[in-house]
């Protein structure tokens, strides 16, 4: 793959970041425990509690905040006090990280300058540009709204260009259309080979964006992989799913007969079907189904939902 200087086109060479049994303690309390993980190009989302860890492993990831014991690496260069990663990182905190007496352009200007790009003001209009806030450039960023200031630190991130994306709750703020532009910015970011981390306290963005999904519970790793797939390991908790047919009463008529399923309901929306075992279940309902000389029109699980998922590794 060919690396590129100016953002937002092509592709960039894949990167990977790789934390390995890492722990994270403050006196008595620990932060993060024991944690192993790999985030390689694509968009992972990183879920958790509030208080969970994620932001203490986002520093980690990031370079700012030293491991306890463990390790933190991209492409196998460990990040902790190793400047150089930096020109591969890019990284958008969730707490305030702008000077509020500097204009937009202003800020990304000087973001451009210490990264000692060849022409700092084409990059710094590109990111301004990329995260569409030129209508604000000469604006002070003290009178920036929340959601202003979230896609200002956006555009900081991004001016050099990097190939790795650290991104902390970065919808904080933003209204429906901001959002929806960042995520279109974040897929199409993803799709030139970018490796993008962002945490997110609410699932229906991270449901949107990530398809692979890391899961801290109280500093440890809780889950890892396609939420759908682990909501399908989860032997030990029924799955439900919503049947709609060609006569729903004979098919739950038949469901209950057969036995494959823990119980059946009849709700206005169809059937609602609480199996145990779910590659049972699924091979057996279409059969059922045509012995009962009935028509399927939609089998959908109900509780797949990454809400779901989460709920149920939080309560675990």
């Amino acid at each position: 793959m060919s690396e590129r200087n100016e953002p937002g086109g092509g592709t960039v060479r894949p990167s990977e970041l790789v934390l390995e049994n890492v722990s994270r303690w403050y006196g008595n309390v620990v932060a993060v425990n024991g944690v192993s993980m790999k985030v390689g190009p694509g968009v992972t989302g990183l879920l958790g509690p509030n208080g969970a860890g994620k932001s203490t492993i986002i520093h980690m990831m990031g370079g700012f905040l030293a491991t306890s014991s463990g390790s933190v690496t991209l492409n196998g260069a460990p990040i902790w006090q190793n400047p150089g990663v930096y020109r591969s990182l890019g990284l958008v905190p969730e707490r305030e990280a702008a000077y509020d007496f500097l204009t937009g352009e202003q800020f990304i200007l000087a973001m451009a300058k210490l990264h000692k790009l060849p022409d700092p003001s084409a990059a710094a209009r590109r990111a301004i540009g990329m995260v569409e806030m030129d209508y604000a450039k000469d604006r002070p960023i003290g009178n920036y709204s929340k959601g202003m200031k979230q896609r200002i630190k956006m555009a900081s991130a991004l001016v050099h260009d990097p190939p790795v994306l650290l991104l902390d709750e970065p919808f904080n703020g933003m209204d429906p259309r901001q959002r929806l532009q960042l995520m279109d910015l974040i897929h199409r970011m993803a799709e030139e080979g970018r490796t993008i981390l962002f945490s997110s306290h609410i699932l229906e963005e991270v449901e949107r964006l990530a398809s692979h999904i890391e899961v801290i519970v109280a500093g440890r790793h809780a889950a890892s992989g396609d939420f759908r797939k682990i909501r399908r390991l989860m032997t030990d908790r029924p799955h439900i799913f919503l049947v709609r047919s060609s006569d729903d009463r004979s098919l739950a008529a038949a469901i209950i007969a057969d036995g494959s399923a823990r119980s059946v309901q009849l709700t206005d929306k169809g059937l609602q079907i609480e199996a145990v075992d779910f590659q049972r279940f699924t091979w057996l309902l279409p059969q059922v189904s045509r012995d009962a000389g009935v028509r399927l029109w939609e089998v959908s699980p109900s509780d797949e939902s990454l809400e779901s998922v989460f709920s149920y590794l939080v309560a675990r």
